[in-house]
């Protein structure tokens, strides 16, 4: 019962909601756009930065906010100024040193006053704004099995706030993946060079798609600090690749596949570390073997979706596949 009661809680917690609006944003440039982007996580701890440093240094949540997109479009525009007239291999070579270069910044003693280095900014300099306007009591509130509580970190308000927010650009991907701008994207992510003989300026339309889609890893980032704190490392590379992991198991190009296939994600890491803390003794695997173990037993699983199923759960495989 304690088992079904962490996975249920998992597959609403705010970490699931704030990696489903990373991935959204990571469908307008692959799944719309067909443009590869390997350093999401770079957007994200951007988004992170901005608001944290903001609110910090007493500029307030929505200038937090503010400063976090602006962020996150310079970065678009810094990252697509280069690579997106050429092939997409060049931006994926450029995003995902690009997220790298982010990183080792923030964590670097240079910057240590201004980000925290290595170990980052702790939640309780910039959190206080966002839970202030909790309309929970402050206390642990149980609702049904679970319990968390009202205002604090990983909270029954970031909950309702970050699956909103879900909610809200899911229906935003969905009005713009069927307008004309839409329609041209998706012309782009197919043939671009028969898009560009209609007229059409692809390189606008392509940076366009990087910016909103950076816009929401971003936003992402946030409600991930939230519920933990701004940490570099927690931003590497694996997180990137967990995102476009969960955007392929839902299905891209589709409005409901990030979010389903980050529910997916995260209740399967737990469902996989409570299992095997329930039935492997400590002696065989310790309690930090746990995770590990539970990414390589939801990977192999993700190899044989590839295989049996490239176009994700929901997707369509006419329109996009993985190996399409």
């Amino acid at each position: 019962m304690d088992i079904l009661i962490a996975v249920t809680r998992e597959m609403f917690a705010p970490t699931t909601a704030a990696f489903a609006l990373a991935a959204i944003g990571l469908n307008f440039h692959f799944g719309l756009t067909g443009l590869l982007n390997m350093g999401h996580a770079g957007f994200m701890l951007l988004g992170m930065y901005g608001y944290a440093i903001t609110v910090r240094e007493g500029g307030g949540m929505l200038l937090g906010f503010a400063v976090a997109i602006l962020l996150a479009v310079a970065f678009g525009l810094l990252l697509g100024w280069p690579t997106l007239k050429l092939r997409g291999d060049y931006l994926a070579i450029v995003t995902i040193a690009a997220a790298e270069f982010v990183r080792f910044l923030g964590r670097s003693s240079v910057m240590k006053n201004i980000t925290g280095g290595s170990t980052g900014i702790r939640g309780t300099d910039y959190k206080e704004p966002f839970e202030s306007l909790s309309p929970f009591p402050d206390a642990l509130i149980t609702i049904g099995p679970w319990q968390l509580h009202g205002s604090a970190s990983t909270s029954w308000w970031l909950v309702v706030v970050s699956w909103s927010s879900v909610a809200l650009f899911a229906w935003v991907f969905w009005m713009l993946a069927k307008s004309p701008w839409g329609r041209v994207l998706k012309g782009i992510r197919e043939d671009e060079d028969a898009v560009r003989s209609l007229g059409k300026n692809v390189y606008a339309y392509k940076m366009q798609a990087l910016v909103i889609g950076g816009v929401l890893g971003a936003l992402g980032g946030i409600f991930w600090s939230f519920g933990n704190a701004v940490s570099p490392d927690s931003m590497g590379r694996p997180t990137t690749f967990w995102i476009w992991t969960l955007l392929l198991l839902g299905g891209a190009a589709t409005v409901f596949g990030p979010i389903l296939g980050s529910v997916i994600f995260w209740a399967a890491i737990v469902l996989v570390k409570q299992l095997s803390a329930a039935l492997i003794p400590e002696a065989i695997m310790s309690t930090t073997a746990r995770e590990p173990f539970a990414l390589i037993l939801v990977g192999v699983t993700l190899m044989l979706l590839v295989i049996f199923r490239p176009q994700g759960i929901l997707g369509n495989r006419r329109e996009l596949a993985i190996n399409g």
